[in-house]
């Protein structure tokens, strides 16, 4: 995953700077956590699209680098460009074919070549400029190829809460996990432009930036007890708490709550969904160099 853009104001939060520092113990396995409640569904949809032998990848925002070594393992590619703009989890398991760049996308700069595959996921959210990032990232489909972006959706809303009445007989109390989604996507936003949004619009931004044959699914991975998202939300809670709390929509013993209903039998909740959004660059495949 990758950070906000350098020029976004100069006091504008960034993820991976104020917010999931690579740094910080763990976030290396909070991401994995992540991997293994979506890979598995990553890597049937970039296979489904023909990702396979001869590809060449860029995975932008590669993160621990789990689709890229994928890529190349089961789908067998070429080869796999991992870019993100800290590349310490990349650099730690090298493999055969893939090869890694420090990078920011948002950057004039960055102009890696043209790719069979273009896959972003869990990126596009915490940057600015949403559409222009489409665009940007279609650029660089060759002909033939695919541009593949995946970002989450928040499920939750004013019926995402316990059935119980209310002691007044009119709303419903939101469930713990619902309070601390709201105030986990409302606090992200105010503090490093975490936006999503303008997720739903990925097939209209596709088929804007000139790519055809637009499609587009939506996953939401159960909240089962002691599963990897569950463990993934709890663990992003807890490194996002103080954003949070400062939106003034929960408070510590609220996250405390819902990292406890995660954990028992009685959580009955969406996830939040990713939505999943591809289109192809008309053309004959292998007409560009790279």
């Amino acid at each position: 995953m990758s950070a906000r853009a350098e020029g976004d104001g100069a006091d504008a939060g960034r993820y991976g700077r104020d917010v999931f520092r690579p740094e910080q113990p763990g976030e290396a396995e909070r991401i994995d956590l992540g991997a293994l409640a979506y890979d598995d569904l990553t890597l049937f949809r970039l296979r489904s699209l023909g990702a396979g032998p001869g590809w060449h990848c860029l995975d932008v925002g590669a993160g621990t680098g789990t689709v890229s070594r994928r890529l190349l393992r089961e789908a067998g590619v070429a080869g796999v460009l991992a870019v993100d703009r800290d590349v310490r989890f990349l650099a730690e398991h090298p493999v055969p074919g893939l090869d890694v760049l420090q990078a920011d996308i948002t950057g004039p700069a960055f102009a890696p070549g043209r790719f069979d595959l273009v896959h972003a996921r869990f990126v596009l959210i915490h940057l600015p400029e949403p559409g222009r990032m489409v665009s940007a990232l279609a650029g660089l489909v060759a002909p033939g190829g695919v541009l593949v972006l995946s970002d989450a959706v928040d499920l939750t809303s004013d019926r995402t809460a316990d059935p119980a009445p209310a002691s007044d007989g009119g709303a419903t109390a939101d469930t713990p996990y619902a309070a601390a989604m709201r105030a986990m996507w409302q606090g992200l936003r105010g503090s490093i432009g975490t936006d999503v949004s303008w997720v739903p619009s990925y097939p209209q931004l596709l088929r804007g930036a000139g790519l055809t044959a637009v499609g587009a699914e939506m996953y939401a991975p159960p909240l089962l007890r002691g599963s990897p998202i569950s463990r993934f939300w709890a663990d992003t809670w807890e490194r996002s708490r103080a954003s949070m709390v400062a939106t003034g929509l929960i408070d510590g013993a609220g996250i405390d709550a819902a990292v406890r209903y995660l954990d028992s039998d009685a959580c009955a909740a969406l996830s939040a969904g990713m939505l999943t959004a591809w289109g192809r660059r008309p053309g004959t495949p292998g007409a560009t160099a790279r």
